[in-house]
């Protein structure tokens, strides 16, 4: 098969697309013929190299893809070969305490594939059934392949963690990016007044689109100073910040008193600068969270797949050209999704 891959770690041009073997399918794996798949900035950090990442190179790529399953294990009966599907890229030990008691994100042996095994960037992808959701027909391959990762993260970060309800403010940062723009429509789904920052007009109207109440240029000035004015001074009840390291500070100055702080990521680095006087003196809540249940990725797909969603497309590339896709993340090009498409099922 043809797959995306490298053999070591470091810039964009490690990145290769060409001959790799044929995936063998475990007992409880499920083959998927893949029609499309995504970028996110976990693609990016992966290709870099992480921190305690101890990858078997060559390593092929991708957490997010969809496709039509092929084949299955000997054990698998939650799919069947011709059913269409979506990786939800979340794997984990079924067995540990949190496991058992219906917190996979937590599991000890906690897994994403494509960062910590073997991705689905590829022609074949021999993926876990338990880790594949059903796409309706109807549904594009692209959308199916863009979706999960973004919305299921989204979801659980302000539905389940953050518990936002109808009166709440959101501030929601990095508008233009999967999670930025999952967590927008989420919010004003719930009901929310939206607040979100981008860098340019064209940004900026596709979040307000989105649902965005007003956005917030955050190139032209500090955006904590430009919600303290849109709120009259009291700021927000919730921040939605999975930019990290150059917003935090400004994060905390944003949020109301009693507000809550959600992440569930670090594009700008992860050692963020925290006035720890801010949190306690305002009683503010710091809120974690990552990827989500198999109950919340239904959930949010469900409506995905009913267009109450959208999912946003900055560009869709054969898989040789997935280089260029980080670039479009790199360089904060576009708004939305990168889906990337295997060179024999690309259309031009």
């Amino acid at each position: 098969m043809q797959a995306v891959q490298y053999t070591d770690h470091g810039g964009r041009e490690v990145v290769t697309y060409g001959d790799a073997p044929d995936p063998t399918v475990g007992r409880n794996e499920a083959l998927v013929d893949v029609r499309a798949g995504a970028l996110n900035h976990l693609d990016v950090w992966t290709r870099r190299g992480l921190p305690g990442l101890d990858l078997e190179l060559p390593h092929v790529p991708g957490s997010d893809a969809a496709g039509v399953v092929r084949e299955v294990g000997a054990d698998v009966s939650r799919v069947d070969p011709g059913d269409r599907v979506a990786v939800s890229a979340g794997v984990n030990c079924g067995s540990c305490e949190f496991c058992r008691r219906g917190e996979p994100t937590l599991c000890v042996d906690y897994r994403v594939l494509g960062e910590h095994t073997t991705g689905v960037h590829s022609e074949l992808a021999a993926v876990p059934a338990d880790a594949l959701v059903s796409v309706p027909d109807g549904v594009d391959w692209e959308t199916a392949a863009a979706a999960p990762l973004v919305f299921q993260t989204a979801w659980r970060l302000l539905v389940t963690r953050g518990e936002i309800r109808p009166d709440d403010s959101v501030l929601v940062l990095g508008a233009s990016g999967g999670v930025g723009h999952a967590a927008v429509q989420i919010a004003d789904h719930v009901g929310c007044t939206v607040f979100a920052t981008a860098s340019t007009d064209e940004k900026r109207a596709a979040a307000e689109r989105l649902g965005a109440d007003r956005a917030i240029d955050y190139t032209d000035s500090e955006f904590d100073t430009r919600i303290r004015e849109l709120t009259d001074r009291r700021g927000v009840d919730v921040v939605v910040d999975h930019v990290g390291e150059e917003t935090w500070r400004q994060s905390l100055r944003s949020l109301a008193k009693g507000g809550r702080l959600l992440t569930c990521g670090a594009t700008s680095g992860p050692t963020p600068e925290t006035n720890v006087n801010r949190i306690f003196g305002n009683q503010l809540t710091v809120v974690g969270s990552t990827m989500a249940t198999y109950g919340e990725t239904e959930a949010a797909l469900e409506r995905v797949w009913d267009g109450t969603f959208t999912v946003e497309k900055r560009a869709t590339l054969p898989m040789s050209e997935t280089a260029r896709g980080h670039e479009l993340l790199e360089s904060r090009e576009g708004f939305g999704k990168v889906v990337v498409v295997p060179d024999s099922e690309y259309d031009e």
